[in-house]
């Protein structure tokens, strides 16, 4: 039975520079930690360490093969993160598209911001 999977775990998983290259490695496939340490060009020790936290978080799952381990990302956590950002979407889009001068989203329930000096 899986575990549920807190928020605040995900988030904290995701912040470090180092786990978020882990990442990007595991979406292009299941890989051992040697072939992570190679990507990274860190220590063995440091990926374990780094794994055991994104493990933790449930966004890494670990496959034993005989004597070695390999480690597969697991999206459903990643959807928590990109339901969060959701709400922010059409914020950001509209704020961008206003900053360079183009008109705001049509689509948009909310007002674009009036600038102001121009």
């Amino acid at each position: 039975m899986a575990r549920a999977v807190s928020h605040e775990s995900v988030f904290h998983a995701i912040a470090s520079p180092t786990r978020r290259a882990l990442l990007d490695s595991l979406a292009r496939g299941e890989r051992n930690v040697s072939e992570l340490v190679a990507a990274l060009d860190v220590t063995q020790g440091a990926v374990s360490q780094q794994l055991a936290v994104l493990k933790n978080a449930g966004l890494v799952r670990e496959r034993a093969d005989g004597r070695f381990r390999f480690y597969i990302l697991s999206p459903e956590p990643l959807a928590l993160v990109d339901q969060w950002l959701r709400q922010y979407r059409t914020f950001v889009e509209e704020r961008l598209a206003w900053r360079s001068g183009s008109t705001c989203s049509a689509a948009s329930s909310t007002r674009c911001p009036k600038r102001k000096g121009r």
